[in-house]
């Protein structure tokens, strides 16, 4: 395939949408990955409807040989993988003497495991100049108690993601997430667009000022 490829994981209808469509602008195909199968081929359907290059598997993302799989065709398919974009978490509503330890595990798993999962599988894929990035948020530094998984998965993830950056950093390949510091909501400082545009612009930083972690704070980015 000619045009470059950003795979997807946690693809929805807010931000992994928006994601795959900021790279489709600029040319990309786009392999997108989430679990309920129906909603991701609406979205599939839709991105190609709007002239995106797209493709699309139904997987489990704490399913490890899976999504390895997946991914893994994904980059035979297109004989290489761009950016890998990470976008899953759990929501848990549960305080830290109600959550078990069983159900941390589950959603640590999901929001920080499938990344490394993700990353392991496409990097036989990915050359000098790909790019990991990864949704982050503000509760790895504020966490609510009542969803106290949360917080504990976008903390880990933001320390794997500063791991990888310094493994795949000597070949190229940089790493970074993108800590959102409010809540999601279409039309407001923090619409899906403007998240996917300032994931963007992480993943363009010049490599001698690379920070492996972003804030955003809302609103449009610029030059994105």
């Amino acid at each position: 395939m000619s045009q470059p490829v950003i795979v997807v994981v946690g693809a929805g209808p807010g931000v992994g949408a928006s994601v795959a469509r900021r790279y489709g602008r600029e040319g990309y195909a786009a392999a997108l990955v989430s679990r309920p199968a129906e909603a991701l081929e609406a979205l599939g359907k839709q991105l190609q409807a709007e002239g995106i290059t797209t493709g699309w598997t139904p997987v489990d993302v704490t399913d490890q040989q899976g999504l390895t799989e997946a991914i893994t065709r994904f980059g035979g398919f297109a004989d290489g993988i761009d950016v890998l974009h990470f976008n899953p978490s759990a929501f848990r509503q549960k305080h830290p003497l109600d959550l078990s330890v069983d159900e941390l595990l589950e959603d640590v798993a999901l929001g920080v495991g499938g990344l490394l999962t993700a990353v392991q599988a496409a990097r036989p894929f990915m050359k000098a100049g790909a790019r990991v990035t990864a949704t982050g948020s503000m509760a790895a530094d504020q966490p609510w108690n009542e969803a106290a998984s949360l917080g504990v998965q976008k903390a880990g993830l933001r320390n794997l993601v500063h791991s990888l950056d310094a493994t795949l950093a000597p070949d190229g390949i940089r790493a970074v997430s993108l800590t959102v510091r409010g809540s999601l909501g279409r039309g407001t400082p923090f619409d899906a667009d403007y998240v996917a545009d300032a994931l963007y612009a992480a993943a363009h930083q010049p490599d001698e000022s690379w920070r492996s972690e972003v804030p955003f704070t809302g609103g449009p980015t610029t030059g994105a």
